[in-house]
C-alpha cells in the first residue's frame, strides 16, 4: 500500500534570471513499511524535498499525498495539526528539551496532541534503541548518538504513518552513524515504520531498503515503490 506519494510537485524560488527550480516535476512514491534513502549532493533538492514531504513549506504546484491526504490543500492549522500526528522528524540537530528527562522528551509530542501515551509501546522503542538506563537522564548528560536516538524514540511515539530523517548521522562520527542507522533499521522493521532519510552518504544510503537519486530538482532514478 502506497502511504507517501508526490506527482508533478514543483517547488521554485525567484522569477526571471533568477529563478531557481528547486525542485521540477518530482513524482515519488512509497510503501508502507519501506526504508527508503533519498541521495543527492548539496543543491540537488532533497532537503526541499524533504520540507514538502513533512508539510513544512508549500509546493509552487503538484500534490503531495500522505496516508492517502493530500496536504498540500490544507489550511495551516489542519496541515499543523496532520503533521503532528502523521508525520516524525528526525534532524541532524536533536532538538530535545534541555529541562526534560529523556522519557519526557520522547512522550512530548504526544502529551501536547492531548494524546493518552502508549507506554508499552513506549518502553518497547526505549528497549530497542538501547535508552533504558538512560531513561531518567537529562540531555546533557548523554553522548550525541545517545539523544539522536532519543530524537528517533521521540519522532516513533506517535506512531506516525512516516518518518522523515534529514541527514541524521550528520553530527556523529562513522561507528555511532553505522549504530544509529542500524537501529533506525531495526525499528522500521519491527514496528513496520516508513521511513524516508535524506543522505549524501552513499554508504550510509546503502543500508535503505531502495535507494532515490535525484540531481538538479529531478528523480533520477528509484522513484516509484518496485520501480
Amino acid at each position: 500500500m502506497i502511504v507517501l506519494k508526490t506527482r508533478k510537485l514543483k517547488k521554485y524560488y525567484g522569477s526571471g534570471d533568477t529563478l531557481v527550480r528547486a525542485l521540477d516535476g518530482v513524482d515519488l512514491s512509497v510503501e508502507r513499511g519501506e526504508f527508503v534513502a533519498v541521495v543527492g549532493t548539496s543543491g540537488s533538492g532533497k532537503s526541499t524535498l524533504l520540507h514538502m514531504l513533512g508539510g513544512l513549506d508549500r509546493p509552487t504546484s503538484g500534490t503531495v499525498w500522505v496516508d492517502q491526504k493530500d496536504i498540500s490543500k490544507l489550511k495551516d492549522e489542519e496541515l499543523t495539526i496532520f503533521r503532528r500526528r502523521k508525520i516524525g522528524f528526525v534532524f541532524q540537530s536533536y532538538n530535545l528539551v534541555p529541562v526534560l528527562n529523556v522519557y519526557e522528551n520522547i512522550v512530548l509530542p504526544v502529551e501536547l496532541d492531548g494524546n493518552r501515551v502508549d507506554k508499552s509501546y513506549v518502553e518497547d522503542i526505549i528497549e530497542i534503541l538501547g535508552l533504558k538506563a538512560k531513561k531518567f537522564s537529562l540531555p546533557s548528560q548523554l553522548s550525541g548518538g545517545q539523544q539522536q536516538r532519543v530524537a528517533i524514540a521521540r519522532a516513533l511515539a506517535a506512531k506516525p504513518a512516516i518518518l522523515l530523517a534529514d541527514e541524521p548521522t550528520g553530527n556523529l562520527d562513522s561507528v555511532t552513524s553505522q549504530d544509529v542507522l542500524s537501529l533506525l533499521k531495526v525499528t522500521s522493521s519491527r514496528f513496520g515504520q516508513t521511513v524516508v532519510m535524506i543522505t549524501h552518504n552513499e554508504e550510509i544510503a546503502q543500508m535503505a531498503d531502495r535507494i532515490v537519486r535525484i540531481e538538479d530538482g529531478k528523480i533520477r532514478n528509484g522513484g516509484e515503490a518496485y520501480a
